[in-house]
C-alpha cells in the first residue's frame, strides 16, 4: 500500500468521501472520541461527514444529551457518545491526571482536602441538572467562600472532575458551555475491566481512523506503545496490517466504504480536525509552493485538494456573513480553484450565512500566543 492509497482510504472510512453518516452523533460514534478544542469548528467536522447540513441541526443534536464535549483521552476537549464516556475515562485518565500532576501541584491542587471540598461543592451546585456555566460556577465558588479561585484553579477543578467521571458537558447557554452531572445525564452503563477497554478502543480507532500506525493510536489515545502491540495481538486477524513505507499500517478491510461520486475534491479542515490531526507519521503531502506558516496556529487551518495540503484558511463570522479568508499555492489551477471556493461555501451554508470568499497566495501574519 502507498500513501496515495493511504489517504484516500482514510477519507472514506471516516465519511468525508464515501456516503455520509445520518446524524452528528453517529459521526462521534463512529471516530469514539473527536477533537473539539473548538467547539463551533468541531461542529462542522461533524457536518462535513453526515446529512446534519447545518450548524443548528448539530447544535440541536449536542443539546439534547445524543453526544457529549468533555474533556477525554488527553487533557483537551472532546466530543464522545453517552455509552463510551464511563468505560473510556476508566482506561485512559489515570495516565492523563498523571500528566498533569505537576502543573496541579503549581495550582495547590495536590492539596487533598482543598480538591474534594472543590468538587463536592461543584457536585452540590449542579444537583438537580442546574447546569451552569464556568462563569457562573466561579461566581457560587466566591460566594460560597471556597478556597478554589476563579481562572486557572478552578478551569483545572473542572478538567479533574471531567476526568473523574463527575461532570460532563450541559446544553449550550448562548454561546457558552454548560456543564452537568454525568450521573444525571447519562445512563448506566456495563463496565469493562481494563484489558477488554484497551482492545476495544484500539479496535474502534484503526476501525474509524485507519489505515493508521501504532504511533497515530498512542498520540491520539495517550496509550502506551506496549499496551497497543499487547492489544494488536489478541486481535489476530480481526484487523489488516499493510506496509507504508517502511512503517505498519493496520485498519478493519471490512468497512472500508466506497468513495462517493459526489465527493468533493476540496475541504476546509478545521485545525483540529481528525483527518489532519491524528496522523504524525503519514498525512497530506504539501505543495512545494504552500504559503507555509512555520509555526501551527489556531486560527489558520489547512485546505487539502486532491489529497494534497495546498493553502491555509480561517473564517470570521460578522453579522449576517461568513468571511473565509484562503492563501493558496500558486500551482493550484482554476479547477482547483473552483472546489476550494465550493468548500468554502459548503461551509458558509453550514452556518446558514452569506459568503464574503477572500483568496490570496501570501503567507498570512501567524498569531503567537
Amino acid at each position: 500500500m502507498d500513501s496515495v492509497r493511504v489517504l484516500a482510504q482514510r477519507l472514506a472510512t471516516q465519511r468525508l468521501s464515501s456516503a455520509p453518516l445520518p446524524r452528528a452523533a453517529d459521526a462521534v460514534r463512529l471516530l469514539t472520541c473527536v477533537q473539539s478544542q473548538e467547539r463551533d469548528h468541531a461542529f462542522f467536522s461533524l457536518g462535513l461527514r453526515t446529512r446534519r447540513s447545518t450548524y443548528a441541526a448539530v447544535r440541536r443534536e449536542h443539546d439534547s444529551g445524543a453526544f457529549l464535549r468533555t474533556h477525554i483521552l488527553r487533557p483537551t476537549w472532546h466530543f464522545v457518545a453517552p455509552e463510551d464516556l464511563r468505560w473510556v475515562l476508566a482506561l485512559t485518565s489515570p495516565r492523563v491526571l498523571s500528566g498533569m500532576a505537576g502543573r496541579h501541584r503549581q495550582l495547590g491542587l495536590d492539596d487533598t482536602h482543598r480538591l474534594d471540598s472543590g468538587l463536592s461543592l461543584l457536585a452540590e451546585l449542579l444537583a438537580g441538572r442546574n447546569h451552569l456555566t464556568r462563569a457562573e460556577i466561579g461566581e457560587a465558588f466566591v460566594g460560597r467562600g471556597s478556597s478554589i479561585e476563579p481562572g486557572q484553579q478552578l478551569g483545572h477543578l473542572l478538567i479533574v472532575a471531567e476526568l473523574q467521571g463527575l461532570v460532563c458537558s450541559g446544553p449550550q447557554k448562548g454561546v457558552h458551555h454548560s456543564y452537568a452531572l454525568v450521573d444525571e445525564v447519562v445512563p448506566p452503563t456495563r463496565a469493562r475491566d481494563l484489558d477488554e477497554a484497551l482492545v476495544e478502543l484500539v479496535r474502534r480507532f484503526f476501525t474509524s481512523h485507519g489505515p493508521a500506525t501504532i504511533k497515530d493510536f498512542t498520540r491520539w489515545s495517550s496509550l502506551t506503545v506496549a499496551g497497543t502491540k499487547e492489544a494488536l495481538a489478541q486481535l489476530g486477524g480481526e484487523l489488516a496490517c499493510e506496509d507504508v513505507d517502511g512503517t505498519p499500517h493496520w485498519f478493519d478491510p471490512s468497512v472500508v466504504p466506497r468513495r462517493s461520486p459526489a465527493a468533493p475534491a476540496a475541504y476546509l479542515f478545521p485545525v483540529y480536525d481528525e483527518a489532519v490531526l491524528t496522523y504524525p507519521t503519514v498525512n497530506f503531502p504539501t505543495a512545494p509552493d504552500h504559503p507555509f506558516a512555520k509555526h501551527p496556529d489556531p486560527f489558520w487551518a489547512r485546505v487539502v485538494l486532491d489529497q494534497q495540503n495546498v493553502g491555509l484558511w480561517k473564517r470570521t463570522v460578522r453579522g449576517g456573513e461568513v468571511e473565509v479568508d484562503v492563501r493558496l499555492a500558486l500551482s493550484v489551477d482554476d479547477r482547483g480553484r473552483e472546489a476550494v471556493r465550493l468548500a468554502a461555501q459548503r461551509l458558509a451554508g453550514f452556518l446558514e450565512l452569506e459568503l464574503r470568499y477572500l483568496e490570496d497566495h501570501h503567507t498570512p501574519h501567524i498569531w503567537r500566543g
